[in-house]
Parts: C-alpha cells; sequence; structure tokens
C-alpha cells in the first residue's frame, strides 16, 4: 500500500513540476511579447509605421494598435475559455502558446511603411489581433492549471511561481530594448528592431515541447469521471457566476492597468517633450521593477496562503492608491535615477502585491464547471478596460495637456480606487476546495477532517466527502 501512495505521490509531484515549467514558459512568452510590444509602441513603431504624422499623433496611433490586441483578448478567453472548460486545460494550453507566439514571431518580418505604405500597419494590427487571441486565455489557462495542481495549503505560493515568468518576460523585452536604445537610430530602424520579435519561436519551442507531456488536471479529470462538464458553460457562468465576474475585473483594474501605465505610458511619457530622459531610462527602470517582482511575486503569493488573499490584495491595492500622485510627480521631475526608482517601485511592489494572491485567488472565486472560462473573463474583460486602453488614454492625455503629470495621476488613482473597493466585495478564498462545482460564497463553507484524515464539505444541498491530500472525491452525499 505505502509503495503505491509513494507512487502516486510521485507523480503529483512531477505534475506539479511540469505544470510550474509549463506555465511559467507561457507566461514568460506572454509578457516578453506585450512588454516588447509596449516598449516598441512607445519607442519606435510610430516611426515605423506611421512615419508622416507628427510624433504625439504616430505614438497614439501606435498605442491604438497596441490597444486592439486587448480588444482581442475577451473574445480568445470567450473562445478558448470554452474550450477549456468542455474539452479540458491541456489541449488549450498548446493551442493558444502557438497562436500567440507564432503571430509575435511574424512581427519580426513585417514590411514597413516606407516598403508597401498603408498594408504595413494593416498587417501590423492584423498580427496584433491574432497575438490578444492566443494571450487571451493564456494566462487564464496557466493561472487556474496551477491553482488546481498545487497542495491546498501552499496554493497562493505555488500558483504564483508562473508569474515569476512575467516578470522574467518583461524583463528579458527590457532589457533588449535598453540595449538597443544605445544604438544609432538609423540601425535601429533599419533591422535591429526585428530581432527581438523573431527569437519568440524560441520561447513557443520550449513551451510546447513541456506541455504536450502535461496530464489533464485532477479536477477536471474528477469532473469528467463523475460526467459533471459543463454543456454550456457560457450560459453557466453568466448565470450564475455573472456578479463574481464583475468583482474580478474590479480586482484587476490597479493591477492591470497600473502595470501597463508604468510599463509603457511612464516611458513614453519621461521621452515627451519637456522631458528629456533618453530611451534607456524608462526600460532599466522596468528592467529593475521586474527583477523586484521576481521575488515580490511568490513572496506575496506564500504571505497570502498565511494572512488570506483579500488581506494582502488589498495591502496592495493601498500601496498604489497612496502612491499614484507622488509617483507621476516624480517622474515629472525629470530626474534619472529618481523615474528608474519610482517605476521599479510602481511595478516591483505596488502592482506584483497584488499579482502575487491574484494567481490563487481568481480560480478560487468560480465552481469548477466555469473556472477557466470564469478567470479568462475577469482577466480579459478587465485587460481592455484598464490596461488596453491605458496607452490610448495616457497619451491622450500627455498630448491634450501638454505634458502635464497631474491627469495621468488622477487616471492612477481612479483605477487604484476601483480595485481597493473591489476587496470589501469578494469573499476570502484561501484554502478552498477546487473541486466543488459552487462559486465562492461570502459565507465560509466549512470543512470538516474525520479521523481517516477524509475531509467533509457541506455545500448546501450536498455533503461531499475527499481525500484532504489528493483532493479526489470519495463520495457524494445528497442530504
Amino acid at each position: 500500500m505505502s509503495s503505491t501512495l509513494t507512487a502516486e505521490e510521485k507523480e503529483r509531484g512531477a505534475q506539479l513540476k511540469r505544470a510550474t515549467y509549463a506555465s511559467s514558459v507561457g507566461s514568460a512568452l506572454e509578457y516578453y511579447d506585450f512588454a516588447l510590444y509596449g516598449l516598441a509602441s512607445a519607442l519606435i513603431f510610430g516611426k515605423l509605421f506611421f512615419p508622416n504624422d507628427d510624433p504625439a499623433t504616430g505614438l497614439i496611433k501606435s498605442f491604438a494598435i497596441y490597444g486592439v490586441g486587448f480588444l482581442a483578448r475577451p473574445v480568445g478567453g470567450l473562445i478558448f475559455g470554452v474550450l477549456g472548460d468542455k474539452i479540458g486545460r491541456k489541449f488549450v494550453l498548446v493551442v493558444t502558446i502557438v497562436l500567440m507566439g507564432g503571430s509575435s514571431t511574424l512581427i519580426g518580418v513585417l514590411p514597413t511603411y516606407q516598403q508597401v505604405g498603408v498594408l504595413a500597419p494593416t498587417l501590423l494590427l492584423i498580427l496584433r489581433l491574432l497575438q490578444g487571441l492566443g494571450a487571451g486565455a493564456e494566462q487564464a489557462g496557466s493561472t487556474v492549471l496551477m491553482a488546481e495542481v498545487a497542495p491546498v495549503k501552499r496554493r497562493g505560493f505555488f500558483a504564483a511561481l508562473p508569474f515569476i515568468g512575467i516578470q522574467g518576460g518583461t524583463l528579458l523585452a527590457s532589457a533588449v530594448f535598453a540595449y538597443m536604445g544605445t544604438l544609432p537610430e538609423e540601425i535601429l530602424l533599419g533591422w535591429v528592431w526585428r530581432i527581438p520579435f523573431l527569437c519568440s519561436i524560441l520561447l513557443i519551442l520550449v513551451a510546447v515541447f513541456i506541455r504536450v507531456k502535461l496530464n489533464e488536471t485532477p479536477t477536471f479529470q474528477e469532473l469528467a469521471n463523475q460526467k459533471e462538464v459543463a454543456r454550456q458553460p457560457l450560459s453557466e457562468l453568466f448565470k450564475n457566476s455573472g456578479s463574481l465576474v464583475f468583482k474580478g475585473i474590479g480586482l484587476r483594474m490597479a493591477e492591470n492597468g497600473g502595470s501597463y501605465l508604468f510599463q509603457s505610458v511612464a516611458v513614453a511619457f519621461v521621452t515627451t517633450a519637456p522631458l528629456t530622459q533618453d530611451k534607456t531610462t524608462g526600460s532599466l527602470a522596468v528592467a529593475l521593477g521586474s527583477l523586484i517582482g521576481i521575488f515580490s511575486v511568490p513572496f506575496t503569493g506564500s504571505l497570502s496562503d498565511k494572512f488570506g488573499r483579500r488581506t494582502m490584495y488589498r495591502t496592495g491595492a493601498i500601496f498604489i492608491t497612496l502612491f499614484s500622485f507622488p509617483a507621476w510627480y516624480m517622474l515629472s521631475l525629470d530626474n534619472k535615477w529618481l523615474t528608474i526608482l519610482t517605476i521599479a517601485v510602481g511595478i516591483g511592489i505596488c502592482v506584483n502585491t497584488m499579482l502575487g494572491p491574484q494567481c490563487a485567488m481568481l480560480p478560487e472565486l468560480f465552481g469548477n464547471r466555469s473556472r477557466y472560462l470564469g478567470v479568462a473573463m475577469s482577466r480579459e474583460i478587465s485587460a481592455v478596460l484598464a490596461g488596453g486602453i491605458a496607452g490610448i488614454i495616457g497619451a491622450s492625455l500627455i498630448k491634450a495637456f501638454d505634458g502635464s503629470w497631474v491627469p495621468l495621476a488622477i487616471y492612477m488613482f481612479i483605477l487604484s480606487l476601483i480595485t481597493l473597493i473591489s476587496t470589501f466585495l469578494v469573499p476570502e478564498t484561501a484554502g478552498r476546495d477546487l473541486l466543488m462545482i459552487e462559486d465562492a460564497r461570502t459565507e465560509s463553507i466549512p470543512v470538516i477532517t474525520d479521523s481517516h484524515g477524509f475531509q467533509i464539505t457541506n455545500t448546501g444541498s450536498t455533503a461531499v466527502i475527499f481525500d484532504g491530500e489528493t483532493r479526489r472525491v470519495i463520495k457524494t452525499e445528497e442530504k
């Protein structure tokens, strides 16, 4: 008996390791691509694809195409989220990484406006749409995958580990652009800008290799075994969980919006007249913030196991709310080192204190039948409302108010308040059983451990008896 249990424990450990690698590489690719595109939008795409416009208008158009990718994300989240809840997590994770990474690689071979005219920005728009479709379910899938295979008591920590890939991808993109910013402009705009996009194919190959070796998650396997897989995940989600989707969107406004404001808009702001920061300053700042995030994301995820998801999330929301006005004022002072410090703290501390607990919290909010779609809709609708239009609004505010920092600070403050209020509207989810079909509720659902190590959860209509270690359902009794 002990040898069988040992074999099962080894397999669970191996699956956890494979899931961590698979999710981390996918996260690294997504945020490498998006950070790369955001930095390119702020610094070079206007000159390559909109050379006939004045710099401010070219910047707005460049960020507009950047925002289009976010508009496609909810569509991708909807399509692949439904598939993830109907046919499983593994298949979707392979498809999305190929679609997202392939689109990014093709950006590296695009012709510019000088070569083919208006066709150039049109092709860029199409690839950005495809990139957004893949990304729309990629991060939701990684989040759900890790939450469903992680040990319950350390779910916050393990679910946050793949998000080191976010920091790694952003760090890599920022470091690449920091180096590229030192090159003569004619070389940078001639062909060097293509290299980082073409390198996406390396991450694709690694991610696909790892993901095809994954097993399906035990929670989805249990759904399939019990013949409980949702036939209509979308209608079921919005019938039973619509309010949770909106609360999840609220939770993401400061985290996602703040991330892109610091990563892209702040970089554009400090290089726009009358400010005089060079192109490397913003890239170095984003790189430092991402380096801090490699440690702060799993650390705050681990703290959420101890102190609760809401407590840690609210702490990050308070940080960014209080930091909004001082941050943009310091950026306006045109001091290189103060700029680097401000952006690094904004990304590494304020944003990532929310991201750490979010990794486990969003999957824990939703029941097993519609979890993938619920997480995808919460993440990707908020990605449009917060991150997607942040560049457009930010660039427009810079132009409309002649580079004043105050409107940008007000914008970030509003996003932060929305998230802070949302932390009071969601239940505490730490330690929740992910086999449960019901969504998280405001009142806690007691879990009783019997003398045999089995756990009993009363959900209102049923009593679910499951193994406290493996999370396998032993028996479901109608009350």
